[in-house]
């Protein structure tokens, strides 16, 4: 028997937005709205995104990854490139990644294309990661099927024995990519479920702005 759920109810009412406050780039409105969740005490990690991709067989997967860097040229992320994840973006580089921040009522959803970033930003990036993150990308073959959770603290034992007092490497699977939007959908919360939304296509040269009905 399911769980009854039709109680739960929120009502929306903390912002707009409208065709006038909107900017004729979508990058400047990601920015404006990152920085409100980047500097609200009521967000842990406003860089916490869903990335969904499709493996060879069709079936949909969505997990929260960490945005590592934005700008118009795109947003970053690391990951095993031998991950699922992985392994869905190198055989279909079409992406979505999406934001919701509840304590803001708003939501970022960008579709785009993926491609690897260069080795030497990758390496750049791993360096800059406390030894235990670096230790731990090591240690895990993202994915894998392992026989116990022993197994894998048995390596990073290992490899913390085997790396003191040296630089740790990077994985040769392991590095970035970077998402190229094609386009951005920005929701906002509002009362009796008539939210704002706002969907940004990429044309040649600029961006197609239109309101979608709620």
């Amino acid at each position: 028997m399911q769980k009854d759920l039709k109680a739960y109810r929120k009502s929306y009412e903390k912002g707009k937005l409208l065709e006038e406050d909107i900017p004729a780039n979508p990058n400047d409105l990601f920015k404006s709205w990152f920085h409100l969740a980047d500097t609200s005490s009521h967000v842990e990690e406003a860089n916490a995104m869903s990335i969904s991709t499709v493996n060879k067989n069709g079936f949909p997967k969505a997990r929260v990854v960490l945005l590592k860097g934005y700008g118009i040229d795109g947003f970053t992320f690391f990951t095993n490139y031998n991950s699922s994840k992985g392994k869905d973006l190198l055989e279909n580089p079409k992406c979505c990644i999406s934001f919701f921040w509840p304590s803001l009522e708003k939501q970022i959803i960008i579709q785009g294309i993926v491609e690897k970033i260069s080795d030497k930003k990758s390496e750049e990036y791993f360096q800059s990661r406390p030894r235990g993150s670096q230790l731990g990308a090591l240690a895990s073959n993202q994915s894998s099927v392992i026989p116990s959770r022993d197994y894998l603290e048995d390596k990073l034992t290992r490899l913390e024995k085997e790396y003191e007092n040296k630089q740790i490497p990077k994985p040769k699977e392991w590095g970035g990519f970077l998402l190229k939007p094609v386009s951005f959908e920005f929701w906002q919360g509002r009362a009796n479920r008539l939210h704002d939304r706002i969907l940004f296509t990429q044309e040649e040269n600029n961006w197609k702005i239109e309101r979608l009905a709620p």
